[in-house]
């Protein structure tokens, strides 16, 4: 039988080789030889150096309710484990399986906002500034390695339950690049704390992400709303009765699925559940495990909560979730700064956006001038 440590000793030589591939492709962009695309409109990255969950959509869903009030907000991402291929708009009415799972739930939650996936991302930003209604600002997904782009805030976020300190580079850990190329990050903001920080920790925190003085370090938690039903017509469940009896079947299909647990199990003494991999696709065998399981409950008033990001997939299955449609709820995972550093975050979010469009519509107005 195959030990743990063996397959270590063999998956370490190939983190190096790894290692050294991104290595030399960040050095080439640092150096120049390999091109980085700026643009005239703001364009503000979160992503990540790990694989995994770090928050990147709930992150995103709070830089759009931050400008949808005073900008066009556009949000572009490659659109992951898609089957399509190039730039496409997303509709409310799209298919999952040609946008992705996460675009379509942004698209859905902000029907006003413009939603794009492309896997070139530069070819997405031209797109969307050709269009005949521009956007004001484009908020790009998981673009922390897409360095074709250089953005004009770059948003790293780091899972403070998954030290970097303590991981290793792909594929013995979850690094998809070292440590060091944090410095290109404008904000670094420690995700899924706990709602409480002391001070020595902020300081360890820091030390351990190599904090530059131009770099400003900012802690949220994940916090969640309450649970409303998918279709129309459902009431809505009174989940903090002194009874908790309501039987609870939890479905979830993300990278980090213990906190969304903890949380449904003080909803409910009575949880199960069922954990499919991040962005997994569902298939029809799927839905009949979910339905038996659901019916095999013992519990007479039940429902069956899910997330947004798996809802966009399950109810592609519509004649077959027919049953379970009055029992399906969703349950909303919300950001939360802590200390009080909201207000700041959002007055740089805000002053480069508006600065910035300021800029770009006086350069047009000079150039309609000389013209």
């Amino acid at each position: 039988m195959i030990s743990w440590g063996m397959v270590k000793l063999f998956l370490i030589p190939m983190s190096w080789i790894y290692g050294w591939v991104v290595f030399i492709r960040n050095l080439l962009y640092d150096m120049k030889f390999f091109h980085s695309e700026e643009f005239e409109i703001p364009v503000i990255s979160v992503g990540n150096i790990t694989v995994g969950g770090t928050g990147k959509t709930p992150h995103t869903e709070y830089l759009i309710k931050l400008l949808k009030s005073n900008f066009r907000v556009s949000v572009l991402s490659r659109g992951y484990r898609r089957k399509s291929k190039g730039f496409r708009l997303v509709e409310t009415t799209s298919d999952v399986m040609e946008t992705g799972d996460e675009p379509l739930q942004i698209k859905r939650k902000f029907p006003g906002a413009v939603v794009s996936v492309c896997e070139n991302r530069a070819i997405g930003i031209n797109t969307l500034l050709n269009m005949e209604n521009p956007p004001d600002v484009v908020v790009l997904d998981d673009a922390f390695q897409h360095r074709r782009i250089n953005p004009g805030i770059n948003i790293v976020l780091i899972d403070y339950n998954k030290p970097l300190k303590e991981d290793r580079l792909l594929p013995a850990g979850r690094l998809r690049e070292s440590r060091y190329q944090l410095r290109r990050a404008n904000i670094i903001i420690i995700t899924k704390c706990p709602p409480e920080i002391k001070p020595i920790t902020r300081r360890i925190m820091a030390k351990d992400v190599f904090l530059f003085p131009y770099q400003e370090l900012f802690v949220t938690t994940m916090t969640y709303g309450s649970v409303y039903p998918v279709f129309p017509g459902a009431p809505l469940p009174d989940l903090f009765s002194d009874t908790r009896n309501r039987g609870i079947l939890l479905v979830a299909g993300v990278a980090s699925p213990e906190p969304v647990i903890q949380h449904v199990k003080k909803l409910s003494s009575e949880v199960e559940t069922l954990i499919f991999p991040d962005h997994h696709n569902y298939t029809a065998e799927d839905i009949q495990g979910i339905i038996g399981k659901y019916e095999a409950m013992n519990t007479h008033d039940k429902i069956i909560v899910t997330t947004e990001k798996d809802i966009a997939k399950l109810v592609r299955f519509d004649e077959l979730i027919e049953p379970i449609k009055p029992a399906l709820y969703c349950l909303p995972v919300l950001v939360r700064f802590l200390d009080q550093e909201g207000k700041l975050f959002d007055k740089k979010i805000r002053e480069y956006v508006g600065e910035n469009k300021s800029n770009r519509e006086l350069h047009f107005r000079k150039n309609r001038n000389k013209s």
